[in-house]
């Protein structure tokens, strides 16, 4: 069974292209213009263990948004594609990821049911990178990309202090919770008292 999908979407703002496998080695390619937006999905793709192919080109001179909620859009879209019908998959992961000292709890359901939490307070700092990527856009990207992928994610902060650690703790959290929970666990079982996720 092949585990994988790509998925392409343009808008006046954006064209972005995405190729996923659930069940790789953690080999990451990303471009979206945005090296901090980069850094943070080359995160989500090697510590979920996928291969994720991303191109992106936004308006990232006008903002970063655009670019960043099509690209977590498209990868959402991705993911719900690759596990297909979800028989076998572990469905839950959770745990506590630190960065130095910041400390993120991610707690994941593969439900079907797009919900997000986050509760995550960052202290006031400058955009990161350039082109800038503001730091609220991380929250949004999460967002988008649990929407999308039909399933529920909370985010909480425990502590931090370090705006990049707060967000590099998030995305690796999220990461290593995906890799948990699309693991095959049951071959042939669907994890769902409704007979469907």
């Amino acid at each position: 069974m092949t585990r994988s999908a790509t998925v392409s979407r343009k808008t006046k703002e954006a064209s972005i292209e995405v190729s996923l496998d659930l069940d790789g080695t953690g080999t990451t390619n990303i471009s979206t213009g945005l090296p901090f937006y980069d850094h943070m999905l080359d995160q989500l793709g090697r510590h979920a263990g996928f291969d994720l192919s991303v191109k992106a080109d936004g308006d990232v001179h006008v903002d970063a948004h655009h670019t960043v909620e099509d690209t977590a859009i498209v990868i959402g879209e991705a993911l719900a594609q690759a596990l297909g019908d979800k028989s076998g998959v572990r469905r839950f992961a959770s745990g506590l990821y630190p960065l130095d000292e910041a400390l993120i709890e991610v707690a994941l359901d593969l439900s079907g049911r797009p919900y997000f939490v986050w509760d995550v307070v960052m202290p006031e700092a400058i955009p990161l990178g350039t082109p800038p990527f503001d730091p609220s856009l991380a929250e949004h990207a999460l967002q988008s990309l649990a929407t999308s992928a039909g399933i529920t994610l909370h985010v909480t902060l425990k502590h931090g202090t370090n705006v990049h650690h707060i967000i590099e703790a998030c995305f690796k959290g999220v990461a290593r919770c995906l890799r948990d929970a699309v693991r095959i666990e049951d071959p042939g079982v669907l994890p769902s008292t409704k007979g469907q996720l």
